[in-house]
């Protein structure tokens, strides 16, 4: 969303609380210098400074207080809610920077970022404690907040409170509100504080580190932070999305209960009939869910690597993995690797995909067969459209007769067919631990075809990582297209 239009809905709610709320000349004036400074930051009358440029800036002119400086901002994004308007991990990140260039200590950094956020969400735990449900039960019904809706939140942080604050802990809106909500919702102090040291660890640790070790690429690297943090939000949204599905497919008060809500909105009716329709159908849910969660990681991985790719020659780790399996050349178990890489080629694969496909067809499970067959040939033609868009030389000293570009290793995205193939055969339905058996050997075949790559210098290990990830989006989108034709049509057969 573009932040005009933003800065006007943002005024228009502001406008709306202020005087439903009766709060006074002042808040409302507030209110429309916010949103004249975001209409003037949304039509590029005003730059905003980089916030980044400017702590970094300042990191080297503090040094030792820099300290100082990202302690209080990792204190302040949710003990006074600062995470609302500027992301906490930037500032950690420039931290992680400023000791990557040797100015200050990375191990007490990360004692103190760590203290700071722990006491940072104590303090806001506190205040809401105090504060929040009392002025929820106040000002709650003009904002739609029963009694009623205010005691299920408080019953579900009783029950999954903690692991809401340690994973909310790397989603941003999240992380400011959370502690918050917890202490006005009557969360456990006991329970509270437990997981809110160990996210708080375990956030303070990645995102100095992150900036510790890659901090001659920051802009790149925050770039990637703010991807992965979206795609892990996303990631977030489907386990909430899956965990809604079941409860109202099994809990029939519940059921009843939505099923009201959504007949009481016209807005919302149109959306009763597929929702229901997938809470009545559990098990595609979940296929459905997965494929996409898969497709969407592949897909993240595949153009993630893709930009890592720059002038440099390697990316992160393509040395060291030479390194690694190089350790291990020797002349004759290179020939033996020169003819078990052969295993991801194209034809080979392609014969295996052919074979899954007919016998899939055999057992009445036509689509699923053709969904192989499109998926591979997508997928060659994808290889070589990313290779030529890539353009990224093969590494030097090669041990194999190569040619052609790099980025994505062919071999590599081929071989996951083994693993396609091996997923719709285990779902003709054998033991369960047949099923786990043959995913499992698909799975080592797939990652050895990869590391044949490696040791003989065909590809660098991007290149490997990226034709698993391009392979398994293509596969992924190609079942999920093949279970919503096959579920519908079965629907509309009964």
């Amino acid at each position: 969303m573009h932040p005009f239009p933003l800065a006007g809905a943002i005024g228009l709610a502001v406008f709306l609380v202020v005087r439903r709320k009766r709060l006074g000349r002042v808040v409302l004036a507030l209110g429309v210098l916010a949103v004249v400074g975001l209409a003037l930051w949304g039509t590029g009358v005003v730059e905003p400074p980089s916030l980044t440029t400017l702590i970094e800036d300042v990191g080297k002119r503090l040094g030792k207080w820099t300290y100082l400086l990202v302690g209080a901002l990792a204190f302040l994004e949710t003990g006074a809610f600062v995470g609302l308007v500027a992301p906490g991990e930037t500032a950690v990140l420039i931290g992680g920077v400023v000791a990557g260039q040797g100015e200050i200590s990375i191990t007490l950094l990360i004692g103190i970022v760590w203290a700071c956020a722990v006491a940072g969400d104590v303090t806001s735990y506190v205040l809401g404690r105090k504060l929040g449900r009392g002025f929820l039960v106040r000002h709650g019904p003009r904002l739609k907040i029963t009694e009623e809706r205010l005691r299920y939140v408080e019953d579900f942080f009783d029950r999954r409170g903690g692991v809401t604050i340690l994973i909310g802990r790397f989603i941003g809106l999240v992380r400011a509100i959370a502690p918050f909500i917890a202490g006005a919702s009557r969360m456990e102090l006991r329970k509270f504080i437990p997981y809110d040291v160990l996210g708080a660890g375990l956030w303070a640790t990645l995102f100095c580190l992150l900036g510790y070790f890659f901090w001659q690429s920051l802009d790149r690297v925050e770039a990637f932070i703010g991807r992965g943090a979206a795609a892990f939000t996303g990631l977030v949204a489907v386990g909430l999305a899956v965990w809604f599905i079941r409860k109202l497919r099994r809990d029939q008060e519940f059921r009843a209960k939505v099923q009201r809500r959504l007949d009481g909105n016209p807005m919302y009716r149109r959306v009763r009939k597929p929702l229901f329709f997938v809470a009545d159908h559990a098990t595609f849910a979940l296929e459905l869910s997965t494929l996409l969660a898969l497709a969407a990681v592949g897909a993240y991985l595949f153009f993630v690597l893709g930009m890592l790719i720059g002038p440099e020659p390697t990316a992160p780790f393509d040395d060291e993995a030479f390194d690694v399996l190089g350790s291990f050349y020797t002349d004759p178990v290179g020939d033996v690797i020169r003819v078990l890489t052969h295993v991801g080629s194209y034809p080979v694969t392609g014969v295996i995909v052919i074979a899954t496909a007919t016998w899939a067809a055999r057992h009445g499970r036509a689509r699923e067969g053709i969904a192989l067959v499109v998926a591979h040939v997508l997928l060659f033609a994808a290889v070589h459209i990313a290779k030529d868009a890539e353009g990224r030389p093969r590494p030097s000293d090669q041990l194999s007769d190569t040619e052609g570009l790099a980025y994505p290793s062919g071999h590599s995205a081929y071989a996951i067919a083994w693993v396609a193939c091996a997923v719709v055969m285990a779902r003709g339905g054998h033991h369960w631990s047949t099923r786990f058996a043959i995913v499992t050997i698909a799975i080592v075949i797939a990652a050895a075809v990869g590391a044949t790559r490696i040791y003989l210098r065909a590809h660098y290990l991007s290149d490997v990582i990226g034709g698993f990830a391009l392979a398994t989006a293509i596969y992924a989108l190609c079942g999920v297209v093949a279970l919503v034709i096959g579920t519908v049509r079965n629907t509309e057969g009964r």
